[in-house]
């Protein structure tokens, strides 16, 4: 059949059976195959961009066409316009298989560019034109083959044929494995690539990434880095699908490590920012993508230390019961005054005080805020204002019917900081529970704790620990805690007066063990004995300077950790000084050791120790100081795996901290003659001497020590008898090991040489099994090396306990495998004032 057109004239005879299959090579013969489309060739076909639909299922799906499931979609002018060509004197269908012959690969290079251009056009007119192109087997090979060309015009039509195949689900394996995204990715390496073919190959990407194979294949590419580095091309239309992609990705768990790995949550963050502009397309990908990698609690600080906060969606309703104080004079967010001249003794008609505070203090010259309180000021006037006309929520897309389901956002951290204490004021329960939540999560820097303390946190999370919801108690003391890290914010929540409430929480025993726990915590850093020591120590001058601890120090506030900022009527409460007994007799090490530390503070107030010694307090050391690692009973020489010793190293390690903590609690108690003498002495020493030999580490041993050499200087001389092996443990369990810690790690010589002579001191006093401590702890080699480095005294004091080492033969192999024979000859040939002993030493050896 011959098929002739106004504008072609072609001696072909072609198969009517669409089905028909045909060669990669077609012989077309035209009687001027150079003015073939002489029209395309003169003037390309200009489509507008497409639009980004969203499937509520998956990832936005960049097509301009319909799904597999629907019909085409809806032609605007310019589209119906592009396609007039195959529409003019019959069906374009009849036209189909005649480019896609032409597109074989003997043809013409821009006889196949035209082709492809005008399949791309066709394929505009929605899923039944890409039915009609994938009639004819072998369109999408020779499609994707076009990617190579060297034509730009001929890989942005390629690649967006192949993007409106790809955006109907049946088709989109048959792309993917034809080699289209190993094609795209060659494509998008070259150097030079216009943003159309930029664009049109991302999109393919996105139409294919909505497949989970087809995720992991992409983001275990070189397509991953490509992805990235287009999030900063010029071209805003190539950052969004660049954005689409990376968001299809994310859907899948397992790509996230590699996606972090190749450094994606930066280049999105920066989308989300309020210093950078971006469209909202880019902005909404970035924020889908960047939602699913928060859902790991590492990941999450990644995005926190990228300047964004993730908060909770809790519909517009609930912004509802927000009621702000329209007719007060203006205050800081966290409750204090601001220093700012009241031009107008009546209230604001509309409530714009509040609005305008800003500009009240940018105006007054004496008035300096620092940097956190003016970002405080902003947030909230933005927030309060947006919860005021009812839009708190719109602008993040929650109302919109595709993103209905979602359950967080994401905002910059000054909004985002607002936005969660707004919420905090709020009626609705879930919501506070859920903000105090996010609070908990963010509070991961010191910025962010000193940023929720500004705006205003605090107090409302001190006034929500009485609220009747138990998540929301467990979610604001879980906040509190965290923020409570931060000295200059703990100082805050002791000011808010959190004593009472906490007090009250525990004396709950029927709170969980992790509700307990962070109490704990909450309340040792208040009653924390250390820094009411530092309070004392450090008001004066630190390390020459003129400014004391408040000023120098970690501290800006002008409030203190010392007992006289505590009331005593506030500890005091016997149940309360009951319930840290019991947590100390039967809890984990970790809640021991809080115990310990609290109830430490709390011997300060007379009333308290009082009570406390009331209180069976010697059972409850005793239950410290029996651990199961103390008793003698640990099997050292069993076979475990790597993780039994490592859970066991672990626990190990927690009982080291209960005990030492205990063992500071009970050294203040000795100073109480009462509590001596209600105590039995004899029972503490031994499990004490248990505790000294054990395996604990050795900066746990250091209260231990002390706690016992007190306890043996109250005792008397009889109770123990002449030899008084006390202080022989004490130096061979804590004093030796110590001083070789020292001679090891410390990077002071002079500290090394205190050390050194100590030691010699020691073992010249001959303190039993004294050489046999220092042999154990591998004292020898570093000996050895300071002898070397050392001046005369340590050298001779050196020199001295190697010679008393050498004494015993097993000693012999690690004195010379350390290298004491060169050092030693070296000393006796130079005729230091130490040969002798050197000469002595080197006899002894088997040299």
């Amino acid at each position: 059949m011959s098929i002739t057109s106004p504008h072609f004239k072609f001696n072909l005879s072609i198969s009517q059976n669409p089905h028909q299959p045909f060669l990669l090579t077609s012989h077309i013969k035209s009687s001027s195959s150079s003015t073939i489309f002489k029209s395309s060739r003169t003037r390309r076909f200009q489509t507008p961009h497409p639009s980004y639909s969203i499937n509520p299922k998956l990832r936005p799906v960049v097509t301009r066409v319909s799904n597999s499931s629907g019909s085409g979609g809806p032609f605007d002018d310019a589209t119906s316009q592009k396609v007039s060509d195959f529409e003019a004197s019959r069906s374009g269908d009849s036209y189909v298989g005649l480019f896609i012959r032409m597109l074989g690969l003997d043809n013409d290079p821009l006889d196949r560019e035209q082709a492809v251009d005008a399949l791309w056009k066709y394929s505009l007119g929605g899923k039944k034109c890409i039915d009609e192109i994938m009639k004819f087997r072998g369109s999408v090979f020779l499609t994707i083959n076009l990617l190579k060309s060297e034509s730009s015009v001929a890989c942005e039509a390629a690649a967006g044929l192949l993007r409106q195949i790809s955006s109907v689900n049946i088709y989109r394996d048959l792309v993917a494995e034809s080699g289209a995204i190993e094609e795209i990715t060659s494509l998008l390496t070259r150097p030079s690539l216009t943003f159309e073919v930029k664009e049109q190959s991302l999109c393919v990407l996105s139409n294919l990434s909505v497949e989970e194979r087809f995720r992991l294949q992409i983001a275990n590419s070189d397509l991953l880095l490509l992805l990235i580095k287009l999030l900063d091309d010029d071209e805003m239309k190539v950052k969004e699908a660049a954005g689409s992609v990376l968001a299809n990705l994310a859907l899948s768990d397992s790509n996230h490590k590699t996606m972090v790995e190749a450094g994606v949550i930066p280049p999105l963050a920066k989308f989300l920012r309020t210093d950078t502009e971006a469209s909202k397309v880019i902005r909404k990908e970035a924020q889908s993508a960047l939602l699913e990698l928060a859902k790991d609690d590492y990941y999450k600080i990644l995005l926190i230390e990228e300047g964004l906060v993730v908060v909770p969606l809790v519909g517009a309703a609930a912004y509802k019961s927000f009621k702000p104080s329209l007719h007060s004079w203006p205050s800081l967010p966290d409750g204090s005054e601001l220093n700012v001249k009241q031009t107008s003794k009546g209230p604001s008609r509309f409530g714009a005080s509040e609005l305008l505070v800003g500009l009240h203090v940018e105006d007054d010259k004496n008035t300096k805020l620092e940097e956190a309180k003016k970002n405080a000021i902003v947030g909230r006037t933005q927030q309060q204002f947006l919860a005021r006309i009812g839009a708190i929520e719109l602008e993040d897309g929650s109302n919109n019917n595709q993103t209905g389901n979602r359950k967080f956002t994401i905002l910059p951290w000054v909004d985002g900081v607002a936005r969660l204490v707004l919420i905090l004021e709020l009626e609705d329960e879930s919501a506070i529970a859920k903000a105090a939540e996010a609070i908990a999560d963010a509070s991961v820097s010191e910025h962010m704790r000193t940023s929720f303390k500004e705006a205003g946190a605090v107090k409302n999370l001190v006034r929500l620990l009485d609220y009747d919801s138990e998540p929301v108690r467990l979610g604001v003391v879980r906040a509190l805690e965290r923020l409570s890290v931060s000295n200059d914010v703990c100082q805050k929540i002791q000011a808010e007066g959190v004593l009472k409430p906490l007090i009250r929480s525990l004396k709950n025993s029927d709170a969980s063990e992790s509700s307990t726990h962070m109490i704990l915590n909450i309340l040792g850093r208040i009653l924390d004995p250390s820094k009411e020591m530092k309070s004392k120590f450090f008001d004066a001058p630190v390390n020459g300077s003129k400014k004391g601890w408040n000023e120098a120090g970690t501290s800006n506030s002008n409030l203190t950790f010392s007992s006289q900022t505590i009331q005593e009527g506030d500890v005091s409460d016997s149940t309360f000084l009951t319930r840290l007994i019991e947590i100390l007799k039967a809890s984990p090490p970790v809640l021991q050791t809080k115990a310990a530390s609290i109830l430490e503070f709390l011997t300060a107030f007379e009333s308290c120790r009082e009570k406390i010694i009331s209180l069976d307090m010697e059972s409850a050391l005793d239950s410290v100081f029996r651990h199961k690692f103390f008793n003698g009973k640990e099997d050292t020489e069993s076979e475990t795996d790597f993780q039994e010793i490592e859970l066991q190293t672990l626990e190990i390690e927690e009982a080291g901290l209960a005990v030492s903590a205990t063992s500071r609690l009970l050294t203040r108690l000795l100073d109480s003659e009462h509590f001596r003498k209600t105590i039995n002495a004899s029972r503490l020493t031994n499990a004490l001497r248990n505790v000294l030999t054990s395996r604990i580490p050795l900066q746990n041993k250091d209260w231990v020590a002390a706690c016992l050499v007190k306890l043996n200087s109250l005792s008397g001389p009889t109770e123990l008898g002449s030899e008084n092996p006390i202080n022989t443990e004490v130096i061979l369990y804590e004093t030796i090991p110590r001083l070789i810690e020292q001679i090891k790690d410390s990077y002071s010589l002079e500290e090394r040489e205190t050390a050194v002579l100590e030691l010699n001191r020691i073992i010249s006093e001959g303190v039993v099994d004294s050489t046999r401590a220092v042999a154990a702890q591998g004292g020898i080699f570093p000996l050895v090396k300071l002898i070397e480095e050392g001046n005369d005294r340590v050298v001779e004091a050196g020199l001295a306990i190697l010679y008393n080492l050498s004494m015993d033969v097993e000693n012999h192999p690690a004195i010379v495998a350390a290298g004491a024979v060169p050092t030693l000859r070296r000393i006796v040939l130079s005729e230091r004032p130490q040969w002798v002993r050197a000469l002595h030493l080197l006899r002894t050896l088997p040299t």
